[in-house]
C-alpha cells in the first residue's frame, strides 16, 4: 500500500439459486438463455477464481455475500402466512411468475449494488454510498434493503462513510448503481471527475428514447445522486446513453464503455452525443488534474454494438497493477471472437494507452445471464484509514479463498432448472449456506431468517 488511497474491488458471491429464468428485459443473453440448466456451484467457483486472479495482480479484493432467496419477506408483506415452507408452497402455486422473480441470484452483479463517491471528491470529505433502488426490474428491486444493510455493516464507521437510503422507488428515480457511473482520476487519492450515464429523462424533456427495450436509468436519478453525494461543483457530468444501443441490448453503460483512472475505452455509439461529452470531460479532467484524459474509441468497423453485446468486451475489467500500467480482465468470449480478440491485442500493442496485458477469465455461468467481469464488481476508492475501519473478514486472502471454495463445494448444487426453484429443500440448503457464510465473513445477522 504505497499510497494513502487505493481502489478496492468488491465482488458479489454468486448465490445458491443462480438460474436462467430470463427475467431481465433488454438483457439479450438473459432472454436468449431462458430455461437452460444452470450450475450454481460452477458459477460461484468461477466468480471466486476471478477474484483470486485480481488479488494475485495486486488488487485489493473484497467479497459481498449473496442475498436471501427465495425472498420470503416480500411474500409475507403481501399477505402470505404460515411457516416459511407453507408461504413458499402457496406462493409458487398461486403466483409462480412472482415466485421465480424472488429466486433470482442477481445480487451477484455488484456493479448494480450502489453508487459510491470517494471522500476526495466530496465537500464534506466523507465517502458517500447510495444503494441502487433497481426499480426497473422486480427481481432486482428487492435487493435494495439487503444491500443497504450489508454496506452499512461493512463500511460502518460514521467518521468516514455517509450512508444514504436508496432513491425513491418510482419510475422517475430509477437507478442502476455503479454500472452507469464512470469515475476518472490521475491516480487513486487525487481529485477527479465523475461521468453519470442515463437512458431517459423521466419528465419528458424531449430527446430520443429507445423503442424496443426500456431505459432503466433516469436523468433525475443520476443528478440526484451527484447532489446528495455533495460532489464538488464542476466534477459531475451527465450524458444520455444511445437509445439505439439500448435497443440492441446495451441495458447498462458498462456494456458499451469502461473506465479506469485516466483511461476511457468506449464505443463510438455509446452516447447520444459521444464526441461532445468526450470533449467536455477531457477538458474538465485536464483542468482538474493538469494531465490529459487518455481515450480510446472503438469504431463499428472494428466491433459492432451487436458484437459488443455478444462478447461483453466493454464489460471487461480494467485495473491498475503494481508498476502503474493497466491490465484488462476480459471474458473468454472475447478470446473466442476473432474481431474482439484482434481489437484487444491491438489495444495492448498501442503505445498510446496504459493497457499492457490481457487476462482472460471464464465466467460463462454469469455471462449466459448477461454479466461479465465488470458486472460482478463494485469499485470503491478508499483511504487507508477507511480500510482499517472495516472489521468484517471480507477481504480476500488465500485462507478466505480456500474457506469459500470449501463452503461452495459443500452447499451448492451443480444443476438447477427453473422448475427446481419450487423445491423446499433448495430454500433450506440456501439458508444453511448463507447462515454459515455470515459467520465466515464476520457480518453478524443480515438475513430475515437470522432475526
Amino acid at each position: 500500500m504505497k499510497d494513502d488511497y487505493y481502489e478496492a474491488n468488491f465482488d458479489g458471491i454468486v448465490g445458491p439459486t443462480h438460474n436462467y429464468s430470463g427475467l431481465a428485459i433488454g438483457n439479450v443473453p438473459s432472454m436468449k438463455n431462458k430455461s437452460l440448466a444452470s450450475n450454481p456451484k460452477q458459477a460461484a467457483l468461477q466468480g471466486l477464481y476471478k477474484m483470486k486472479r485480481l488479488s494475485e495482480l495486486g488488487v485489493i479484493q473484497g467479497v459481498l455475500p449473496p442475498h436471501e432467496r427465495p425472498y420470503v419477506p416480500l411474500l409475507r408483506n403481501i399477505g402470505y402466512r404460515g411457516t416459511d415452507r407453507e408461504v413458499l408452497t402457496a406462493a409458487y402455486k398461486n403466483q409462480p411468475e412472482l415466485y421465480i422473480n424472488l429466486c433470482s441470484a442477481s445480487s451477484m452483479w455488484a456493479a448494480n449494488a450502489a453508487v459510491i463517491t470517494p471522500s476526495i471528491d466530496t465537500e464534506d470529505n466523507l465517502t458517500h454510498i447510495t444503494p441502487a433502488n433497481l426499480f426497473s426490474e422486480l427481481h432486482r428491486s428487492i435487493e435494495a434493503e439487503t444491500t443497504s444493510l450489508i454496506l452499512q455493516r461493512i463500511f460502518s464507521s460514521p467518521l468516514y462513510f455517509a450512508h444514504h437510503p436508496p432513491l425513491p422507488a418510482n419510475p422517475q428515480f430509477a437507478n442502476e448503481g455503479a454500472a452507469n457511473h464512470c469515475p476518472f482520476y490521475r491516480k487513486c487519492g487525487e481529485a477527479g471527475i465523475h461521468l453519470f450515464v442515463y437512458g431517459k429523462s423521466a419528465f419528458g424533456r424531449g430527446g430520443l428514447v429507445p423503442e424496443r427495450f426500456p431505459a432503466r436509468e433516469t436523468e433525475e436519478a443520476v443528478t440526484s445522486i451527484a447532489r446528495r453525494h455533495r460532489i464538488f461543483p464542476g466534477r459531475a457530468f451527465f450524458v444520455q446513453q444511445s437509445p439505439r444501443a439500448i435497443d440492441l441490448g446495451v441495458f447498462h453503460n458498462d456494456v458499451i464503455s469502461v473506465s479506469n483512472q485516466n483511461f476511457f475505452l468506449y464505443h463510438e455509439h455509446s452516447f447520444v452525443s459521444t464526441k461532445t461529452i468526450i470533449e467536455e470531460i477531457s477538458k474538465a479532467f485536464e483542468k482538474i488534474t493538469t494531465t490529459p484524459l487518455i481515450t480510446y474509441m472503438v469504431k463499428s468497423e472494428d466491433l459492432t454494438i451487436e458484437e459488443a453485446v455478444e462478447t461483453y468486451l466493454f464489460n471487461s475489467q480494467i485495473v491498475t497493477i503494481d508498476d502503474g500500467m493497466m491490465a484488462i480482465i476480459a471474458p473468454v468470449e472475447c478470446q473466442a471472437n476473432p474481431r474482439a480478440k484482434t481489437l484487444l491485442e491491438k489495444l495492448v500493442k498501442s503505445d498510446k494507452n496504459p493497457i499492457k496485458n490481457i487476462h482472460y477469465v471464464n465466467l460463462r455461468e454469469s455471462m449466459q445471464n448477461g454479466g461479465g467481469p465488470a458486472c460482478l464488481r463494485l469499485r470503491i476508492p478508499l483511504k487507508k484509514q477507511e480500510i482499517d475501519s472495516i472489521t468484517s473478514d471480507v477481504f480476500l486472502t488465500e485462507k478466505l479463498y480456500l474457506r469459500l471454495i470449501t463452503w461452495v463445494e459443500r452447499h451448492y448444487r451443480d444443476k438447477l432448472m427453473p422448475k427446481d426453484l419450487q423445491d423446499p429443500k433448495l430454500y433450506e440448503e440456501s439458508r444453511q449456506a448463507l447462515d454459515e457464510l455470515t459467520k465466515i465473513l464476520g457480518l453478524g445477522s443480515i438475513y430475515s431468517f437470522q432475526k
